[in-house]
């Protein structure tokens, strides 16, 4: 198994590491700082080095409980056994981190709000932008402009966000732990679940990359609203400083 040093640390940028098996699509190593996509999050891409030559990850996959880095190129030069060095691309992934805990604070907020009865069905993160969907009746321009706004004020009272960890018995005692139903089903297969905290607002079971407090996501800003079905709407939105 890849040891997933970003479960603990999501500001790892680098890290050492050795090449554990070489497949037609790229390398699995022994300890990774790379994220693979998933839960919404796109996977990292970056540099990986061995005897002194980079080599381009420009997508990073699950593979079984395995991170497997998809090389450009040049894989016939990567062999099993080699030391190498790790560097993501820390611009696009700390980007990620920001939209990533930006979602959170919606689903959290919103789940606070006695006015939406709307849970989030989905989210997506792109690199300029993010969306979330939501099961509602009705959407308005008006009634989402009202939940950025009240996240935006949440973002400005600094707000810690923490990893920690319990055991799958007591997270399944949790209500609303995790938002989807394929998420409670994967938490009664885990011995130990990761959960992030926004401090006073929000705790979800999850396996991606945070920032540390909200005054790191600047501002949230409305890009635009869509209905997508009787009651499944969509919310897109940015991040300025």
């Amino acid at each position: 198994m890849t040891e997933k040093l970003y479960f603990n640390d999501s500001y790892v940028k680098e890290c050492d590491a050795r090449v554990n098996r070489v497949t037609d699509k790229g390398v699995i190593l022994d300890r990774t700082v790379f994220y693979p996509s998933g839960g919404g999050q796109p996977g990292d891409s970056g540099t990986i080095t061995v005897n002194n030559n980079n080599f381009k990850v420009i997508n990073t996959v699950k593979d079984g409980d395995e991170v497997l880095h998809i090389i450009e190129n040049q894989l016939d030069e990567i062999k099993e056994g080699d030391y190498c060095h790790c560097t993501i691309d820390w611009e696009k992934r700390y980007m990620f981190m920001k939209f990533h805990t930006s979602i959170h604070l919606i689903d959290g907020i919103v789940n606070k709000m006695p006015d939406y009865e709307g849970l989030i069905t989905g989210s997506q993160i792109y690199e300029d932008r993010a969306r979330v969907d939501f099961s509602l009746e009705s959407f308005s321009q008006e009634m989402a402009q009202n939940i950025i706004d009240t996240v935006n004020r949440a973002i400005k009272e600094n707000h810690d966000i923490k990893i920690r960890y319990m055991s799958g018995e007591d997270a399944l005692k949790i209500p609303n732990i995790s938002r989807t139903a394929p998420g409670r089903e994967l938490i009664k297969d885990l011995q130990i679940v990761r959960i992030i905290e926004i401090d006073g607002i929000d705790e979800q079971a999850d396996g991606g990359t945070h920032v540390a407090n909200t005054s790191e996501l600047g501002q949230i800003n409305l890009q635009k609203i869509e209905n997508k079905g009787k009651k499944n709407k969509r919310l897109y939105f940015t991040l300025s400083p």
